[in-house]
């Protein structure tokens, strides 16, 4: 398999992560301020469904400079994995991108507490900076692909580019995730 761009990039490999049976690993680089990021959790809610544990769909952060809020977001989603409810954080925080645009990081917190995390360690954890390394981690792997805009997925070495239009995107995804799962 060639996992390189049309200028000669690595893109990442496929890791067991949290599905240890997925055969098929989908990156999706996001920003969660992004409206086209919003709008693209209905296929990613199909491919989910479709595939469960046989693909694993990561989230990969991209905060984009034009969008205020999305690096605090990107912190505070980790927050939320490391309490156990990042994919929940992220679907309820994506549904609400136009709020954190005039809201910020009060929006983050009051979301926390919706769903039931330690508001006090996210407040804590967005004051102290200690998921800025896994933010930066990502996007820095991001722009050494060519990621320039969200969303942007990876799968099977070959980068999609979803920021311009979504059209067409979940087909390509599923017809590569067929052929790596054998369906």
């Amino acid at each position: 398999m060639d996992n390189t761009t049309d200028s000669g990039t690595s893109l990442p490999q496929p890791s067991a992560g949290r599905y240890p049976d997925a055969h098929a690993t989908l990156d999706v680089w996001c920003d969660l301020q992004c409206p086209d990021c919003h709008r693209a959790q209905g296929d990613l809610r199909a491919l989910r469904e479709r595939y469960g544990d046989g693909m694993e769909i990561r989230l990969r952060h991209f905060p984009l400079e034009k969008n205020k809020h999305a690096y605090a977001a990107a912190q505070a989603f980790e927050e939320a994995y490391e309490q156990g409810k990042g994919e929940e954080y992220g679907e309820a925080l994506l549904a609400r991108t136009e709020q954190l645009g005039e809201r910020g990081e009060e929006l983050l917190v009051e979301l926390a507490r919706e769903l039931g995390l330690d508001a006090e360690e996210f407040s804590s954890a967005l004051i102290d900076g200690r998921h800025l390394l896994a933010v930066d981690a990502d996007q820095a792997e991001g722009k050494a692909i060519g990621v320039t805009g969200t969303p942007t997925y990876v799968i099977d070495g070959q980068r999609l580019d979803g920021g311009k239009s979504q059209e067409g995107l979940r087909e390509r995804i599923e017809e590569i995730a067929d052929r790596l799962l054998g369906r």
